[in-house]
C-alpha cells in the first residue's frame, strides 16, 4: 500500500492541528486512508505525518494540489516540507 511521509516544522502546533483536522475531508476525498501524526520528542514543532493512500498517483496529485498548498500556508508551516512517497516492502512484527 502506498504511503505519504511528510516532515515539517510549524510555528504554532495548535493552529496547525486545527487546519490539519479541517483538511481530513479533503485528504479522504483524494484517497487518504488515514495514518499517524508524530512529533519529535525534543521539539514538538517538528512534525511527521504518515498517511496511507489508496493509490500512488492519487497521492502525487494531492501533493500538487492547491488545497494542500493553502493548508500549508494557513497552518504556519516553516519552510518547505520534506516529502517522501513510499511503497510497502514488508511487514515487520517485532
Amino acid at each position: 500500500m502506498p504511503s505519504l511521509l511528510i516532515r515539517h516544522r510549524v510555528v504554532d502546533v495548535a493552529v496547525w492541528n486545527t487546519v490539519f483536522a479541517e483538511q481530513e475531508i479533503v485528504r479522504r476525498a483524494n484517497g487518504s486512508l488515514g495514518g499517524r501524526l508524530m512529533c519529535a520528542t525534543a521539539d514538538p514543532h517538528d512534525l511527521l505525518i504518515l498517511l496511507e493512500w489508496d493509490d500512488l498517483e492519487r497521492a502525487r496529485l494531492f501533493l500538487d494540489s492547491d488545497d494542500l498548498r493553502e493548508a500549508i500556508r494557513r497552518g504556519g508551516v516553516i519552510g518547505e516540507p520534506e516529502v517522501w512517497l513510499l511503497e510497502d516492502v514488508a511487514t515487520i512484527t517485532a
